[in-house]
C-alpha cells in the first residue's frame, strides 16, 4: 500500500507533521545522470508559498539523497532520500484531535486503523507526494534519455476553462503564470476565481491536462496490465483526484464509430493514425503517437469557515478549521501529475525491455 510501480518501484514513508517525508526508489537502471538542479526545481514547482494563490506554509522543501547515486550517476542500487519538514504548525489541529472533518480521511482512517494522526492528516496528507516528484523527476531523466517528454498543464479551475485541445497552445509558456495554464488571458480569469474562494473562505476544483510526447510503440498489456489503466491507478491515487479519462474520453460517446476511429497510414515507413481520438494507447499498448489524458479534482475539502461535523463519539458539532490550506490545488498538482506519469511510462519501458528478446 506503501510501493508503486513493478521495476521502477518507490516506496514512500512519512507524514505531514512528522519528522521529514523520504522514499526508497529501487530498480533503477545504472548510468543514468543526475541533474541535481532540476530535481530542486521539480520540487519547488510542488511546495508551498510559492505565489499568492498557494498555501502560505513555508517549506524549502530540498532533497537529501541517502544512497544510489555516484559522481552523478546512478549506481543501480536502491535510491534513498528524505525531505526533513521544517515549518509545520501542529497546534492549528488541535480542535481536531476528536472531530471528523468532512469530505477527509478522518473518519474512514480512523474506522480502518482504530487511531489516526491528526495533524494535517498524518499519512493521508498530500504531502506524502513529495516522494512521487522525487522519483518523478528521476524518471523524466532518464525518459529525456529516451526522447520522452512529459508536460502537464492547469485546463479547467471552477467553470473557467481552456476550449483548445494541448496542439491549440505554446505548453513552453506554463510557467509564466502562477495557475500554470498556457493561455495568460484564461489564467488571469483563474487566479481571479481563486482569489474569491480565498477571501470567502472557500476553495474550489478543476481539471490538469497531461501530454506524453515521445512514447515508443508497444508499451503497456492488453489485458490486466493495460497501459491507460497504470495511468488511471498512478492518477487517482493523487489526493482530490476524482476522475480521469484518456483520449476522447467521455466525449467519445456521441461519436459513431466511423468518426471516432483513427485510420492508419504510412508516412516514410513508420506507421501513422491520421487522427489521435484513442489517445495514444490502443488495446492497452501504445502505439507510437501522442498519450493525452485528463485528471480532474475535486475543490480542497478543508473550508475556513463553520462546517458541520461530528466528533468520535458521534455528537453534531460546528467546526471551523484553523491553518493554512490551498483554496485551489491545481496549481501545486501539476507537477505531480506529470510525475505520475513519468514513473508509469518508465516502468512500462522497462517492462517492454523484458517481453522480447
Amino acid at each position: 500500500m506503501n510501493s508503486f510501480g513493478n521495476i521502477f518501484k518507490l516506496t514512500s514513508f512519512g507524514e505531514s507533521h512528522g519528522k521529514g517525508i523520504g522514499g526508497v526508489i529501487d530498480g533503477v537502471p545504472s548510468g543514468i545522470e543526475i541533474d541535481m538542479a532540476f530535481i530542486q526545481s521539480e520540487l519547488d514547482r510542488r511546495k508551498p508559498g510559492q505565489s499568492k494563490i498557494t498555501t502560505p506554509r513555508k517549506e524549502n522543501d530540498e532533497v537529501s539523497f541517502l544512497s544510489g547515486i555516484y559522481d552523478g550517476k546512478t549506481t543501480g542500487t536502491p535510491i534513498g532520500f528524505v525531505i526533513y519538514n521544517e515549518n509545520q504548525h501542529s497546534s492549528d489541529y488541535d480542535n481536531l484531535k476528536e472531530l471528523y472533518r468532512p469530505s477527509h480521511a478522518d473518519f474512514t482512517y480512523a474506522s480502518k486503523y482504530g487511531n489516526r494522526d491528526h495533524r494535517g492528516g498524518g499519512r493521508s496528507s498530500a504531502r506524502e507526494t513529495i516522494s512521487r516528484v522525487v522519483a518523478g523527476a528521476i524518471a523524466k531523466l532518464a525518459l529525456k534519455q529516451l526522447g520522452i517528454e512529459i508536460i502537464a498543464y492547469t485546463s479547467q479551475v471552477g467553470s473557467v476553462a481552456l476550449t483548445g485541445s494541448y496542439q491549440d497552445y505554446d505548453l513552453s509558456t506554463i510557467e509564466n503564470t502562477p495557475v500554470r495554464c498556457p493561455d495568460a488571458e484564461v489564467a488571469e480569469k483563474m487566479i481571479e476565481l481563486i482569489h474569491q474562494m480565498k477571501a470567502e473562505g472557500d476553495t474550489i476544483g478543476g481539471v490538469i491536462s497531461c501530454v506524453i510526447k515521445g512514447t515508443p510503440v508497444g508499451l503497456g498489456a492488453p489485458v490486466f496490465d493495460k497501459l491507460h489503466a497504470a495511468l488511471g491507478n498512478a492518477m487517482l491515487s493523487i489526493n482530490a483526484v476524482k476522475g480521469f479519462e484518456y483520449g476522447m474520453g467521455f466525449a467519445g460517446v456521441g461519436l459513431r464509430g466511423s468518426e471516432m476511429n483513427d485510420a492508419f497510414y504510412n508516412d516514410n515507413g513508420t506507421i501513422r493514425t491520421r487522427t489521435n481520438h484513442s489517445g495514444g494507447i490502443q488495446g492497452g499498448i501504445s502505439n507510437g503517437e501522442d498519450i493525452y489524458f485528463r485528471v480532474a479534482f475535486k475543490p480542497i475539502a478543508t473550508l475556513l469557515r463553520n462546517v458541520e461535523t461530528v466528533d468520535n463519539e458521534g455528537n453534531e458539532i460546528t467546526l471551523k478549521a484553523k491553518g493554512r490550506h490551498d483554496s485551489c490545488v491545481l496549481p501545486r498538482a501539476v507537477p505531480i501529475v506529470e510525475a505520475m506519469a513519468a514513473m508509469v511510462i518508465f516502468d512500462h519501458y522497462l517492462i517492454n525491455r523484458t517481453t522480447k528478446l
